[in-house]
């Protein structure tokens, strides 16, 4: 039996309005968000790594890790138009992975672990979770990308989540990876 391809989209071209602007270079412990982020991603068993973003400082942190940056020109659009932006210049792969850049806790084993896990059932889409709730990042076996393509707005993998509740895999991990930053409140302060 072959391996099932895995290709990641990592979107990173949210406006930040929350934040007050670009919250990727925003640094935690001494490091930009977008750089947690990036190396979260467990390249080494995936097909292809895409970074779809706005930013060009992001598109070149993308290229150190050897990762292709994908400009979306219109993150107005929502979240709907990087996933489309995403699958678009994905190569043929049997599933993907979508990571969001803001969550400085994720650990790369968990990602790692959410892979091993999702290739035990790879109809099922699988998800990284805490206490019964789902979270990101979130693999979607290709038989999803026509739904995941007709999302509309700031709608992203949830609203086919809930379409097919029965086929989701939860791979639990603790609370605090879940946890995103959406406003500069939730950065500790330098001490």
């Amino acid at each position: 039996m072959n391996e099932q391809t895995i290709g990641c989209i990592v979107m990173a071209a949210g406006q930040g309005r929350r934040f007050g602007g670009n919250k990727l270079l925003a640094e935690l412990d001494g490091q930009p968000l977008i750089r947690r982020a990036l190396e979260a991603v467990p390249h080494e068993k995936l097909h292809t790594v895409l970074v779809v973003t706005q930013y060009a400082s992001v598109a070149a942190m993308a290229a150190e890790y050897g990762f292709t940056a994908i400009e979306n020109n219109h993150p107005e659009k929502g979240i709907s138009h990087t996933i489309a932006l995403g699958l678009q210049a994905l190569p043929l792969v049997d599933a993907a992975l979508f990571m969001v850049a803001d969550q400085p806790y994720l650990r790369r084993r968990s990602v790692a672990d959410l892979i091993d896990f999702y290739r035990q059932a790879p109809d099922m889409i699988a998800a990284v979770g805490h206490g019964g709730i789902h979270g990101n990042p979130c693999l979607f076996p290709a038989r999803f990308f026509p739904e995941l393509r007709s999302l509309r707005g700031d709608c992203g993998g949830s609203a086919v989540i809930r379409q097919h509740p029965d086929v989701l895999r939860l791979w639990e991990v603790d609370a605090r990876q879940l946890q995103d930053i959406d406003t500069p409140q939730q950065l500790p302060s330098p001490e």
